[in-house]
């Protein structure tokens, strides 16, 4: 089961029968000095569509990610509407394995946006693994992205927002947490460190009124499952982001993406580990 990206950001493209993006959901009252964000993994996917929908809706968004020419291609393909809706948005490249570069740039960021009122992290990779395969290189790379650049953009990110007393922080992991699969074990590992990190930011932030949102997508139409057998209830990573952006102003702690896979995972929590194991699922 896979949520997000391709290397460091959340890629993905809605495929040939995907079903069409609801409208992205409306501001209700947030005044426009109030609409500022930043979006970690934005150059494609997932977070490229939450860039697209927050400039749409008059956000000042930071876009991160590696890949500066896909950056700039999402910026332009945002100008149009951002400039109606009176948003804008900033592309900055950025590895999130390059710790040490980030509480300068948070800084930065947060100074030329005049604030931050939402952060979301969509970073992550899944590299492919043989039943037989064992690769530590390749695992500690994902633990860097997926986790360590997780918790290194949240945590200067929480205590800017814990200062302001106001906020909303959003964790793109994955259903993947919720179990230890045989396909990927430290993909999976990655994502249930983070859904506990994000609960314990949660729990720490609470009474300062700022929010952490941990969002558990199932599949989404990305170049991360293309090659897979099985995807049941894809949905796009424009569905995906609208969801993603109910959920983070519903106030929701935990958010399966889509629905149906709070079901799913329900089910899948219950199973005993002498019968998971003998699961190829």
């Amino acid at each position: 089961m896979t949520a997000d990206a391709e290397p460091h950001d959340s890629k993905g493209h809605p495929g040939p029968g995907a079903q069409a993006a609801p409208a992205p959901p409306r501001l209700s009252g947030v005044p426009a000095d109030r609409r500022r964000a930043i979006v970690v993994g934005a150059s494609s996917g997932i977070g490229a569509a939450l860039v697209r929908q927050l400039a749409a809706e008059g956000y000042r968004v930071a876009a991160l990610a590696r890949r500066r020419a896909e950056l700039d291609e999402l910026a332009a393909s945002c100008a149009d509407a951002a400039a109606r809706a009176g948003g804008a948005v900033i592309v900055r490249e950025h590895d999130v394995t390059d710790t040490d570069a980030i509480p300068a740039l948070f800084e930065d960021l947060v100074r030329e946006l005049g604030g931050l009122d939402l952060f979301v992290f969509a970073a992550g990779i899944m590299p492919k693994r043989g039943p037989e395969e064992y690769d530590t290189e390749s695992d500690l790379a994902m633990i860097a992205v997926n986790l360590a650049g997780c918790i290194a953009w949240c945590n200067p990110t929480a205590n800017f927002l814990r200062t302001q007393r106001s906020g909303t922080l959003v964790g793109i992991s994955s259903v993947a947490g919720d179990r230890g699969r045989k396909a990927n074990p430290v993909y999976g590992t990655t994502k249930a460190g983070m859904n506990h990190y994000l609960e314990a930011l949660r729990n720490r932030l609470g009474e300062s009124g700022v929010h952490v949102c941990t969002i558990k997508p199932g599949f989404i139409d990305t170049a991360m499952t293309k090659d897979l057998d099985s995807k049941p209830f894809m949905i796009s990573a424009e569905r995906a982001a609208a969801a993603i952006l109910r959920a983070a102003r519903g106030r929701a702690n935990t958010r399966y993406v889509a629905r149906i896979w709070f079901w799913v995972m329900t089910v899948i929590r219950c199973i005993p580990s002498f019968l998971f194991r003998k699961l190829n699922i």
